[in-house]
């Protein structure tokens, strides 16, 4: 499946914030997941993300490609994501081992295509209910050059 970096980067997010809700130590004090998240310097944020995406990029590229209408998340079956998973894993370990990975990886890779966001129409031709757009609905002109304009 193709996923635009914004689209992969919102989803990377949500799993990490879903890793750092599981805590322990913040779960004990309760502490909120996104101000918890403000707090973290970029370091700890890129250890968090890098080992997260080694781990759900491969498998959110392995997503069979599917249509998606401008204004709705991708959807995916559980059969889909288990075979995706499946595919990335590898055969390390026993098989007990290897099926608590991929259980782990499933819910992990679902809890992340969750927080996709809305897919918008990339030509611009739907407006926000998902009729044509018309011409009351263009609120912003480009102008072909500045000449004319105060300012300038």
């Amino acid at each position: 499946m193709r996923f635009t970096e914004h689209e992969l980067t919102q989803a990377l997010h949500g799993a990490a914030k879903m890793v750092l809700a599981g805590r322990k130590d913040l779960r004990k004090q309760k502490i909120d997941v996104d101000e918890y998240w403000t707090t973290m310097d970029r370091y700890q944020r890129y250890q968090l993300l890098e080992g997260l995406g080694s781990q759900l990029i491969p498998v959110l590229i392995a997503l069979p490609d599917v249509e998606v209408a401008a204004g709705t998340r991708p959807t995916f079956t559980a059969a889909q994501i288990t075979e995706a998973v499946e595919g990335c894993v590898g055969d390390a370990g026993g098989k007990l081992r290897r099926r608590a990975a991929v259980t782990i990886q499933v819910a992990l890779v679902a809890a992340a295509l969750e927080r996709l966001p809305v897919r918008s129409d990339p030509d611009g031709l739907l407006n926000s209910e998902g009729d044509e757009a018309t011409k009351e609905d263009e609120e912003f002109v480009v102008p072909d050059s500045l000449e004319g304009l105060e300012g300038f």
